[in-house]
C-alpha cells in the first residue's frame, strides 16, 4: 500500500498529520525568532570579547561603573524580543512588563520604563589587596533563566545588555556623603566605615550562599516558570495565597539588601510580594509598592547607565 493510499484511509493518521501542521505553522515564527535571538547574543559576546581596549583610556561605561558601589541596585527596562535564553523566558518578561509594571504614575524617580528585572552590585572573586575598593571586581548577582542565580563582572553585564534601559539606585549608608562635591576628600565616620565594611562582608557570604542553592537546586530551568506564575498570581490577587514571588530577581535583590543590614527585616511573605518597580519609590514617603530601608539608609536619585528609545 503506498503512503497516499493509507493516508487517505486511516482516518487516525490523517487527524495526526492535521494536527502535526497546525502546530507546526505558528512554531515557524518563533523558531525563527528564537535563532535570530541566539545569533544577536553570540555576536554581542564576539563584539564584547574582541572589544579593543586602550590602556588608561577609559570609556563611558568604564566611568559608570566607578559609580558603583556594593549594595547598588540596577533595574532593566529589557526588550523581550531579545531575551536569548528561549520562549518562556520571552514569555515571562512579556507578562511582567504587561501585569508587573506601572508606568508613570507620577510617583517613581524614574521618568521612562518599565522596570521587569533587576539585580544588586556585590564583590567579585578576586581576593588580592585593595580588591574591595577597585571598581574592575564588582559584580552583578541576578536570577536569570539562562543560568539560575549567576554573578558576572559588572562591566562585561553593562556592555552586554540588550535593555533598553538601564538604570543605576545607588545605595547610601548612614553619614555617607556620596556624589556630593569633595565627598572623595571627606573621611568617613567609623560607625559609617564599619557599615560599609559590613555590607561588603555580608554580600559575599550572600553571593556564595546563592550561588551554590541555585547550582544544587537547578533553578535556570525553574526561573521562567516561576516569574509567569508570579505574574498571573498578581493579576489576580492570589499572591497573598501562595508562597511564591511575585518577581524572583526583585525577591533576590530585597533579600540580599535584608541579609546585609540595608533594608528593613520584613516576613518571607512581603518580601516576596516586592515588584522591581517598587525600588523607584522612596519608602520614606510611601507606604506601599516601595522598599522600605532601615532608618539612615536610602536610595540617591537614579543614574541613567543605558537608554535608548530604539
Amino acid at each position: 500500500m503506498t503512503f497516499g493510499k493509507l493516508f487517505s484511509s486511516n482516518p487516525r493518521i490523517r487527524l495526526a498529520a492535521q494536527l502535526s501542521l497546525s502546530s507546526l505553522v505558528p512554531a515557524l515564527p518563533i523558531i525563527y525568532w528564537y535563532q535570530h535571538a541566539q545569533k544577536d547574543r553570540n555576536q554581542r559576546e564576539h563584539d564584547v570579547r574582541t572589544k579593543l581596549r586602550i590602556p588608561a583610556v577609559q570609556t563611558v561605561d568604564d566611568l559608570l561603573v566607578e559609580k558603583c558601589q556594593p549594595g547598588d541596585v540596577i533595574l532593566f527596562d529589557r526588550r523581550c524580543e531579545m531575551c536569548a535564553s528561549g520562549p518562556p523566558a520571552a514569555l515571562a518578561c512579556i507578562l511582567g512588563k504587561s501585569i508587573l509594571c506601572d508606568g508613570d504614575d507620577g510617583t517613581r524617580s524614574v521618568e521612562n520604563g518599565s522596570y521587569e528585572h533587576c539585580g544588586i552590585v556585590v564583590p567579585g572573586f578576586s581576593t588580592r589587596q585593595g580588591a574591595e575598593h577597585d571598581p574592575s571586581n564588582l559584580c552583578l548577582l541576578e536570577a536569570t533563566s539562562g543560568g539560575g542565580i549567576v554573578c558576572r563582572p559588572l562591566l562585561t553585564r553593562l556592555e552586554m545588555s540588550r535593555s533598553r534601559s538601564v538604570i543605576l539606585m545607588p545605595l547610601s549608608c548612614p553619614g555617607e556623603r556620596r556624589y556630593e562635591v569633595n565627598s572623595d576628600d571627606v573621611e568617613l565616620s567609623e560607625k559609617t566605615q564599619f557599615l560599609k565594611e559590613q555590607t561588603y562582608s555580608e554580600l559575599v557570604k550572600f553571593r556564595e550562599k546563592w550561588l551554590e542553592d541555585s547550582k544544587k537546586e537547578q533553578y535556570g530551568r525553574q526561573h521562567s516558570y516561576l516569574s509567569m506564575m508570579g505574574s498571573i498570581m498578581y493579576l489576580t490577587g492570589l499572591y497573598p495565597t501562595f508562597p511564591i514571588p511575585i518577581s524572583p530577581s526583585a525577591w533576590l535583590v530585597v533579600s540580599a539588601l535584608q541579609d546585609c543590614g540595608a533594608a528593613m527585616k520584613l516576613n518571607e511573605k512581603q518580601s516576596q510580594q516586592t515588584r522591581v518597580e517598587d525600588f523607584t519609590r522612596d519608602g520614606r514617603f510611601f507606604e506601599k509598592d516601595t522598599v522600605r530601608l532601615r532608618p539612615g539608609w536610602k536610595f540617591l536619585s537614579p543614574v541613567v547607565m543605558r537608554e535608548s528609545s530604539v
